[in-house]
């Protein structure tokens, strides 16, 4: 297995990992750009290009662009979050120039007013959706709420007065401003040809315009420390959501963070488990480590009976006081540390396993970590670490919000700034 990398004169960032025993291939254009690059007025904007994208080019309409997927075989999709927007396909290495091909055209996209308008309903449709699911809501108004003047704040999906409000022109605006080949890099993975890949590139992107976007604003945060109680008479069971500080992408304290997460919210083994979980108290209780640009955050999600809303919360509230305290243990962090190694081996024999990570690596980055380095720096987390990440990011003061359908709901926290939201 080697790794290279080039830089075309535009600006366009190519990274490969090259693996000859691997029988695919994965490529992905990861964009640096999401929610928290937009504008007042542009709400949803970053979401809403992603799909005009797979709408078609100059060249090849929707039509075209599905059928070519499907006469190569090629497992394709993309996503938009905070921070960046990633297309992303596997197939096999026959078929990866056709690919290569395809990507190449439909991220020039044609932005036609007609195919913008159906979109537009699309994506109301999905927002729509969305809102229905209290699961997702309660995690944007918690994210939100965190965060609270943070770019990071910014909805993915934007609102329905947001979207509606969104113009073609607009659109066209911010797909020059944020979609220039200085800002992207592709990550290609598996078995491939490098100079070959490499070239074809250069003469497909070749006048994607140069240029740099900017990101602004990029700044650890630590919440707002606010605790929001929305009633929603029509949910029958009550959903919560703590949101503490965490480590930024680029800080080597995330690999504890990812591990403290697991000893504490991991699914069917972690304290939260144990405590919640197993004793029939929830239906769910666990906590995800996600990490930024510049910051990060703890998400403890718990689903229950709204009449145990109290006590459960008085729960979550105690185990995050003793692991403020005393932290984990010896035997939690081998544990955790063997099941984060083994899923990472097991996932890393896929080659677009390998490519979300190193362009992931590399957006945040601007460098390459293989296996075996990111092995090792699982291996270096220790008491001395955890202490340190416990010590620097303090889980006594999280942002807390409530959805279902309790009116009130005791703070065991001692936030200062409560708020209470009656929604029927």
């Amino acid at each position: 297995m080697s790794f290279e990398e080039d830089d075309l004169e535009n600006g366009l960032k190519i990274i490969g990992e090259v693996n000859p025993s691997s029988r695919s291939c994965a490529i992905g254009f990861f964009v640096r750009t999401g929610s928290r690059d937009e504008n007042p007025g542009e709400s949803g904007l970053s979401h809403f290009l992603e799909h005009m994208v797979f709408k078609g080019s100059e060249k090849r309409d929707s039509i075209e662009v599905n059928k070519e997927l499907d006469r190569i075989g090629a497992s394709s999709n993309a996503f938009t979050s905070e921070e960046n927007t990633v297309y992303y396909g596997s197939v096999l290495p026959e078929y990866l120039p056709r690919l290569i091909d395809l990507f190449g055209d439909i991220l020039q996209p044609a932005l036609r007013e007609t195919d913008f308008e159906m979109e537009k309903k699309v994506i109301l449709e999905e927002i729509e959706m969305y809102e229905d699911q209290p699961s997702w809501k309660i995690c944007e108004t918690a994210k939100s709420h965190f965060f609270g003047t943070h770019p990071l704040s910014h909805s993915v999906l934007g609102t329905r007065e947001s979207v509606t409000s969104l113009k073609s022109t607009g659109m066209r605006e911010y797909y020059d401003r944020r979609y220039v080949a200085g800002n992207v890099t592709v990550a290609v993975t598996g078995n491939f040809e490098w100079n070959r890949v490499r070239n074809q590139l250069a003469r497909v992107c070749e006048d994607w315009p140069e240029g740099v976007a900017r990101r602004n604003d990029i700044r650890q945060t630590t919440g707002t420390g606010e605790f929001l109680v929305e009633q929603k008479a029509d949910v029958k069971q009550q959903y919560v959501v703590f949101v503490n500080p965490g480590p930024p992408a680029a800080h080597h304290l995330r690999y504890a963070a990812s591990l403290m997460a697991m000893v504490l919210g991991e699914a069917g083994n972690s304290r939260l488990h144990w405590g919640l979980v197993d004793t029939a108290d929830a239906e769910s209780a666990d906590c995800s480590y996600q990490e930024y640009d510049g910051t990060g955050a703890y998400y403890v999600s718990l689903v229950c009976n709204p009449e145990k809303s109290d006590g459960n919360i008085a729960k979550v509230q105690k185990i995050l006081t003793e692991l403020q305290a005393k932290g984990i243990t010896d035997d939690e962090l081998n544990q955790a540390r063997n099941k984060a190694l083994a899923r990472l081996v097991r996932a890393s024999e896929k080659p677009s396993t390998r490519m979300m990570a190193i362009g992931s690596d590399w957006t945040y980055l601007k460098h390459y970590r293989s296996l075996d380095d990111e092995i090792r720096n699982y291996e270096k987390v220790n008491q001395h670490s955890l202490k340190q990440l416990i010590d620097r990011y303090s889980c006594l003061h999280p942002t807390v919000v409530a959805l279902g359908p309790q009116k009130k709901i005791v703070n065991p926290f001692g936030q200062t700034k409560i708020r209470e939201k009656a929604k029927v």
